[in-house]
């Protein structure tokens, strides 16, 4: 039988269970070498019970293997965190392992050997990232993290009641638990008003997944330096803090704080209700008032305190104010309009691709392990770190939109001493926006209707040591009704433009409920779309529906069953699936809004594609979703500033969104109305 690599993505499935288990009617024959001490003395036994009623057998190949003692330095049932130093060092050497195989029969073997011996969190992420960028397994179809880690997202109490709906009634028959609308907290809390934004499994499988396109550690420096790596992380964070900043204006909450005193008490406590399968923990809550302390955790090798988290801030805050910074060999490397975002970018998140790591430190990540290990700093408790030191799980606490809205702060800093773009700058002589119309699929003109909606995702990847057959939840998310959004552009010249049209939504009033100003508003506005339209002359009707949008992937898409919804095998489309998982989901395209209806104003640009253009190939490419993800293997497909034209301050004069518009510019005020129902997902 000629060899498969469609059954490495079996690796990833029931990760605690040993490797020789059955994956559904497939049987992987381990050699008996390769089997751990527990089970190599009853290997041939073992092998025909798990192996009688097999369909198919995956002959696995004994090889000469690499050096394994650095993975394996992970316990088995630690918790994994790609912020922790020494955690990252070690997932980069597994990943170079796995990148290092000569083929990919090489890498099951390799795998095969690894999966039962190393941390299940550290293997699934090292053999994910190796699968996504090694040039003959890109095209897999890897599984989303719920299907396989569901305990990342689903409440604990769940998981009693799956075990027992998969065990006692037969495949077929079974009914999805309900996992329940808000678990986490009361109505005591104001801030569990957002726990449907917070909590959402399409946005912490976004941030999940963002993360594994773009590793901020890997020996193979490729697998790090992509296009524009390190503005894409200030933009995709920015929007987050901008579209949490518009749920929280739709749940009559003032904007977030930031988180710009260390010293200061983290107001906002946090209790997840989420228990580690792997680790066999409950994941650690965090009190209201926790104060960031020193850290000496030894089994973590940590020791840092938090002065130097301090003294990092003040080291980037003082080269964007002398507008270079310096590498590691002194060098001068200038802040300027053109690369200065990527580069601070890479000095904020601290990458591999950080100028000079010793200088500027581990600002982003070391932010991160403080505030998640606030409850056990020095490790008194043998307690883990919390549920922001995971990217799987960090959007889930209110902190991190502090955090990362002081980030963001500081990318603003610089974006602040940039220029402000002119006029003409802005302007697309002879191209003009005489109308604009929302309709949406249920309600009137002008408005975006959003309601609850209740969906099921299947878990039974990720149920270890259940009976097999699919077992589903069901969640209750966040919906919009469908619209389409129209657009009337004059071409005054003789010949046809190309041009890309750029839509942003911002609330209209502040938290008080007066109109906003520019230099606000600018920073809550979210990217909805962006896209390519060819105009004739003379008037030019556009019609855009809100499920083209290159910021978001499709609902199947956040939630795929890898037997479904699938493109057709050995197509370009198919090789470009996995890529397309990273993307905002859909469903959360439109924020909240209010019974009454939130108002806000809807931005429409028309800029010169020739001026904007990037001159690439973008056939059978993933490029939907481009906005927060960029493009797979490809340059970023706009020559503009991520955000544009709201990324830096206002030109002299312009105090509101009105005194900003050229004639390419238009806005339509619109009013976000919630319906407080809930529908169930159909088809």
């Amino acid at each position: 039988m000629p060899f498969d690599k469609k059954h490495l993505l079996l690796l990833l499935d029931r990760p605690r269970e040993p490797v020789f288990m059955g994956k559904g009617r497939v049987v992987f024959d381990v050699p008996d070498n390769y089997l751990t001490d527990r089970y190599r003395p009853i290997g041939p036994e073992i092998q025909n019970r798990f192996g009688e009623n097999a369909e198919e057998r995956i002959p696995v190949r004994s090889i000469a293997l690499p050096d394994l003692r650095i993975p394996m330095s992970l316990g088995r049932q630690e918790q994994f965190s790609l912020f922790i130093p020494r955690h990252r060092k070690i997932a980069a050497r597994l990943i170079d392992i796995f990148m290092g195989m000569r083929n990919v029969e090489d890498l099951q073997s390799c795998a095969v050997f690894a999966r039962d011996r190393i941390n299940p969190y550290l293997f699934n992420y090292a053999l994910s990232v190796a699968l996504l960028h090694r040039k003959d397994t890109h095209d897999l179809d890897l599984p989303t993290i719920i299907e396989v880690f569901p305990d990342k997202y689903v409440d604990s109490k769940v998981f009693s009641q799956i075990r027992e709906e998969a065990t006692v009634v037969p495949e077929g028959m079974r009914m999805p638990i309900v996992i329940p609308k808000d678990y986490t907290a009361s109505d005591l809390d104001e801030e569990h008003r957002l726990w449907y934004f917070r909590e959402d499994i399409g946005v912490n499988l976004h941030h999940w997944h963002w993360h594994l396109v773009y590793p901020f550690d890997a020996s193979n420096r490729a697998i790090v330096d992509k296009d524009r790596r390190g503005e894409l992380f200030y933009y995709m964070h920015q929007q987050l803090v901008a579209r949490y900043n518009f749920e929280r204006f739709s749940n009559r909450l003032q904007r977030v704080k930031r988180l710009n005193n260390l010293r200061e008490p983290i107001s906002e406590g946090y209790f997840p209700k989420l228990d580690s399968l792997v680790a066999s923990r409950a994941w650690p809550g965090r009190v209201d008032a926790s104060v960031l302390k020193d850290l000496n955790r030894e089994a973590d090798q940590i020791k840092q305190d938090v002065a130097d988290l301090e003294r990092w801030i003040d080291r980037i805050y003082e080269a964007i104010h002398q507008g270079f910074v310096v590498d590691e060999s002194g060098n001068r490397i200038p802040l300027d309009e053109q690369k200065g975002i990527d580069h601070l970018g890479n000095i904020i998140e601290s990458s591999i691709l950080s100028p000079n790591r010793q200088l500027y430190g581990d600002m982003h990540n070391m932010g991160h392990v403080f505030i998640s290990y606030a409850h056990d700093p020095d490790h008194r408790h043998l307690e883990s770190f919390g549920v922001m030191g995971d990217v799987a799980t960090a959007m889930r606490d209110p902190v991190f939109y502090r955090w990362h809205s002081y980030i963001d702060d500081i990318f603003q800093e610089h974006k602040n001493k940039l220029p402000p773009y002119t006029r003409s700058q802005l302007t697309f002589d002879g191209i003009s926006i005489t109308g604009i119309t929302v309709q949406p699929e249920d309600g009137p003109p002008n408005t975006f209707q959003t309601f609850w909606q209740q969906s099921d995702v299947d878990l039974s990847r990720g149920m270890d040591f259940v009976p097999r057959g699919n077992v589903f939840a069901r969640f209750t998310h966040l919906q919009h009704s469908p619209f389409v959004t129209t657009i009337m552009i004059e071409n005054d010249s003789d010949a046809q433009r190309m041009a890309f049209v750029r839509v942003f939504l911002a609330p209209k009033n502040d938290e008080r409920g007066t109109p906003m100003v520019f230099r606000d508003q600018r920073l809550f506005m979210i990217e909805l779309d962006k896209f390519l339209v060819a105009l004739r002359p003379g008037a030019n009707r556009i019609r855009r529906r809100s499920k083209e949008s290159t910021v978001t992937i499709p609902f199947e898409r956040t939630f795929r069953n890898l037997d479904q919804n699938r493109p057709e095998a050995d197509t370009p489309q198919e090789a470009e699936f996995n890529f397309c998982g990273c993307g905002w989901p859909a469903h959360m395209l439109i924020p909240k809004g209010l019974p009454e209806g939130l108002p806000a104003d809807l931005f429409i640009m028309v800029s010169n594609y020739e001026e904007d253009r990037v001159v690439q190939d973008l056939v059978g490419t993933c490029n939907d979703a481009a906005s927060y993800c960029g493009v797979r293997d490809r340059l970023y497909p706009d020559r503009k500033a991520m955000g544009y034209p709201f990324d830096r301050a206002a030109r002299s004069g312009v105090d509101s969104l009105a005194n900003f518009l050229t004639p390419n510019m238009a806005v339509q005020s619109i009013t976000v109305v919630h319906n407080d129902r809930t529908v169930n997902r159909t088809g």
